[in-house]
């Protein structure tokens, strides 16, 4: 057996984000994913393992640690491992590097949805965290939304400046609430346990996009921004239950399951109503899409 091993800048070289949205419509289109999620903690670690059955695509297992003290031990924050299996026979077909299918499968699913629910003439995109998810979004929506200026906030201000050397054209806002005001997208990748952004803020049109909270204990957004805002998810099993976001709201009565009104496999109702309606999508990269994306990674390796 003959397993393929894809490192993250050879399998990085083969990848496109438009490309990428079109494998996430073609595995949604399949038989729904079975999907096994476990979580452990030791506050403020977290291990997280996530596998995904999908009949027609294959199985993925993807297993990751996330220590928010690493980076001050000279450490990366977030360590794991992805194994894709063959669909037909259960054999072990690639091992992919987890950071590339974490990279391209979170803001990839961003930019999926954005696609879907933004306004298609946006035009100021609000990046909200200056981690490596942050830079990952600045490459994702310059491709779906290429025309697009982009400003960034972080809480320090000087890591902000460091990602504009990486990031052309990128400029630093200070104040929060005035970006946040200016933008037709904001998307926020922080590692907040308190929301950030508050729902007074929003403006009719735009679109919200919340990536960074995994943990029932996590959140980016306030009731407000809930209330307000025509609610989306990518999947209503690995969301509702499971992240602060749109759990604690709901256990609070702010608002109801009925107020989510779509997955990514319910298309015909993700979607905007109106110019003028304030959307807001929960990222919260379910290990569905570690399968799709695994899968498509491969598929191009192999096609390359």
């Amino acid at each position: 057996m003959t397993v393929t091993m894809i490192p993250f800048e050879k399998g990085e070289a083969n990848l496109d984000w438009l490309d990428l949205c079109a494998a996430f419509e073609r595995g949604h289109a399949l038989p729904k994913a079975e999907i096994g999620d476990t979580f452990l903690y030791r506050d403020p670690d977290t291990l997280l393992s996530r596998s995904a059955w999908i009949d027609g695509m294959g199985l993925a297992v993807k297993s990751a640690t996330i220590f928010p003290g690493n980076p001050g031990r000279g450490a990366p924050m977030i360590n794991g491992a992805v194994s894709l299996f063959d669909d037909a026979t259960g054999t072990l077909e690639a091992i992919v590097d987890f950071h590339l299918v974490t990279k391209w499968k979170t803001a990839g699913d961003s930019l999926y949805a954005a696609r879907r629910l933004a306004r298609p003439d946006s035009k100021r995109i609000l990046i909200v965290g200056a981690g490596a998810v942050g830079r990952s979004l600045w490459h994702a929506y310059r491709a779906g939304f290429p025309d697009a200026e982009f400003t960034v906030w972080n809480r320090t201000r000087a890591n902000a400046e460091s990602m504009t050397a990486d990031c052309p054209g990128l400029t630093v806002a200070d104040n929060l609430e005035a970006a946040v005001r200016a933008a037709d997208i904001v998307t926020s990748a922080t590692m907040s346990t308190k929301p950030l952004l508050c729902g007074d803020w929003l403006q009719p049109g735009q679109h919200v996009d919340l990536i960074g909270a995994f943990r029932p204990d996590m959140r980016e957004a306030d009731d407000t921004a809930l209330r307000r805002a025509r609610l989306f998810v990518d999947s209503f099993d690995t969301t509702i239950g499971h992240i602060g976001e749109v759990q604690i709201p709901l256990d609070a009565g702010v608002v109801t399951r009925d107020d989510l009104l779509a997955d990514h496999y319910h298309p015909e109702a993700f979607t905007r109503d109106s110019d003028d309606d304030i959307t807001l999508f929960k990222n919260g990269g379910g290990a569905h899409l570690d399968l799709m994306t695994s899968r498509y990674i491969l598929d191009a390796w192999n096609a390359a």
